[in-house]
C-alpha cells in the first residue's frame, strides 16, 4: 500500500525534508526548499527484514568482453572540438554542454547537426525554442540537410521514447531545465525533474545507441543549475567559456570517460557562426603596444600553448582604501602577489589603484601566470618596459621565490614560433632560449631598469 505525502526538496542538494525550513540543514543554502508531492513506500523496513526483490547477477570474465568499436564516432567538423571530446562524439554517449546564457551553445550544435546530418539522420529537440526561431538559426548557419531534423517538446517521456526509438544516430536536447516527467508534479527545472529526467534520457541513448547531447543551464556563479548528480550520469561534460560579448570563446571537458581532459577548441563568433580559432597566439598580440605595464605571458589552455598579453595600470588612489580590479585573472591570487611585491621587493602599493587586464577575454587560470602579473604591476609603477622580444613564465612564491613550470618546453616552442627571443622563466627550465631567474626582487632589479 503506498500513501501520498507532501516532502520538501532542497534546489540545490536534492535533501528532502518533512516540513519547511528557511535554511536546508544538509547543505546550508537559503530558500532553496520546495514543496514537492509523492510517493512513499510504506515498507522501509524491508531491508531489515530481508525482504528484497532481485536476482543473482549473471557475471562474465573481463577477457571475454568485446569492446565498443571506437572508430565509430561522429565528427563534428571541427578538428580541435574533435580531440576534446576523444575523437568526436561515440555512438551511445550522453554528453552534457553547459556555458553562460546567449555565448553561443545553440550555435555551435546547430553547425554539430549540420555537419553530422550530412550523412546520418539528426535530431534537434528544444525545449525553449519555437520552429521558426531555429529555421532562422539553421538558414544563417547553412544547415539545410534532409537529414535534420526538428521536434519542439518539454515532455521527458516523449524525448526518451523518441530516442529510444533508434531512428536517430544524432540527439539534442536544449535544454534538460524545461523537461518534465508526466509522474512527478514538481515544477521543470527542480532537483527530481532534472535527476529523473536526465536518468530517462540516458537509459534510452544506452538502450538504442544513440549519440546524446543535452544542453544545461549555469547559474550567476558558472557552475551547472540543479543538481550535481547530473554531471555524475552522463559520460562527457563540456563547459562553453569566454565573453558572450566578443573575444574569443573555449571548450573544455571537464570531464571524459572517452579521452583526454587536458584539450581545448577555441573558437570565434563570425557572421557565418562559430570558427575555429587555427593560431591564437598571433591574434591576440596582432594589436599589442609596447608601453610600460605590458607582459607576454607564456600559458598553457589544457595542452595547448597560448601567448597571451598581460596589461597592467596602476594609478594613486583616491580614497584611503586602495582598490584592486582584474579581468580574466584570479582577484584573490592578485591580492596575494601584491602581497608579496609589497613584502619582498620594495615597491609601495599600498596607496596604488591596481588593474590587471587580460587581454582578448581569455580566463587565466595557470599558476605560472604570476610572475607575468607581477612584472606588469611593477613595470606599470616603475613605467619602464620590457623587452618587446621577452615573454615571461614562472609561479612565484610567498617567499618571492619563482618555482618550476609544467611544460616550459610548449610554451618555449610557441614564443619560438613567433619570434620571441628569450623567456624570463625559472632557473629549474635548462634552455639557451631562457633566461633564468630565482627570486622576484631580483628579477626586477635586473630587468626593469629599462
Amino acid at each position: 500500500m503506498v500513501k501520498r505525502k507532501t516532502n520538501f526538496v532542497c534546489q540545490s542538494c536534492g535533501a528532502s525534508f518533512s516540513k519547511w525550513n528557511g535554511k536546508c540543514e544538509n547543505c546550508g543554502e537559503w530558500n532553496t526548499l520546495v514543496e514537492q508531492v509523492g510517493a512513499e513506500e510504506t515498507g522501509k523496513n524491508a531491508v531489515s527484514q530481508g525482504r528484497l526483490s532481485g536476482k543473482i547477477l549473471d557475471s562474465v570474465s573481463i577477457n571475454d568482453i568485446i569492446p565498443s568499436d571506437s572508430s565509430a564516432r561522429l565528427l563534428t567538423g571541427f578538428k580541435d572540438l574533435d580531440a576534446v571530446l576523444g575523437g568526436g562524439f561515440l555512438q551511445g554517449s550522453v554528453s552534457l554542454l553547459t556555458g553562460q546564457p546567449g555565448i553561443g551553445k545553440s550555435t555551435l550544435l546547430m553547425q554539430i547537426c549540420s555537419k553530422i546530418s550530412e550523412e546520418h539522420p539528426v535530431l534537434y529537440i528544444s525545449g525553449e525554442e519555437s520552429a521558426g526561431q531555429v529555421k532562422l538559426r539553421a538558414e544563417r548557419l547553412g544547415a539545410s540537410s534532409d537529414k535534420l531534423n526538428f521536434a519542439s517538446s518539454t515532455s521527458g517521456n516523449d524525448i526518451a521514447k523518441t530516442i529510444e526509438s533508434g531512428e536517430f544516430k544524432f540527439v539534442v536536447v536544449d535544454s534538460i531545465q524545461t523537461l518534465s516527467l508526466a509522474e512527478l508534479t514538481s515544477a521543470p527545472g527542480n532537483v527530481s525533474q532534472v535527476t529523473n529526467c536526465g536518468n530517462l534520457i540516458i537509459r534510452a541513448a544506452k538502450t538504442s545507441d544513440t549519440a546524446v547531447v543535452i544542453v544545461g543551464h549555469v547559474t550567476k556563479d558558472g557552475t551547472l543549475a540543479g543538481p550535481k548528480v547530473l554531471e555524475h550520469l552522463v559520460d562527457v561534460v563540456i563547459n562553453f567559456e569566454g565573453d558572450r560579448y566578443g573575444g574569443f570563446k573555449t571548450v573544455r571537458a571537464i570531464k571524459n570517460r572517452f579521452g583526454s581532459t587536458m584539450e581545448v577548441a577555441i573558437f570565434e563568433m563570425g557572421q557565418l557562426g562559430l570558427a575555429e580559432v587555427k593560431d591564437p597566439s598571433a591574434a591576440l598580440l596582432a594589436e599589442r603596444q609596447n608601453t610600460d605595464g605590458s607582459i607576454i605571458l607564456s600559458t598553457l589552455e589544457g595542452n595547448r600553448p597560448l601567448l597571451v598579453e598581460i596589461q597592467a595600470l596602476a594609478t594613486t588612489s583616491s580614497f584611503g582604501y586602495p582598490k584592486r580590479a582584474c579581468s580574466g585573472f584570479d582577484i584573490n591570487r592578485l591580492n596575494l602577489l601584491i602581497a608579496v611585491l609589497e613584502r619582498r621587493t620594495k615597491l609601495k602599493l599600498s596607496d596604488l589603484d591596481i588593474f590587471i587586464n587580460v587581454v582578448g577575454g581569455i580566463k587565466v587560470q595557470d599558476s605560472a601566470a604570476d610572475l607575468a602579473v607581477c612584472l606588469a604591476i611593477a613595470s606599470a609603477v616603475a613605467k619602464r618596459k620590457l623587452s618587446e622580444k621577452y615573454v615571461v613564465f614562472g609561479e612565484v612564491g610567498l617567499g618571492g621565490e619563482i618555482r618550476s613550470a609544467f611544460r616550459p618546453d610548449q610554451r618555449i616552442s610557441e614564443a619560438k614560433k613567433l619570434g620571441f627571443t628569450h623567456a624570463i622563466a625559472p632557473a629549474t627550465v635548462k634552455d639557451p632560449f631562457v633566461l633564468p631567474v630565482k627570486d622576484l626582487r631580483n628579477t626586477l632589479i635586473k630587468y626593469m631598469n629599462h
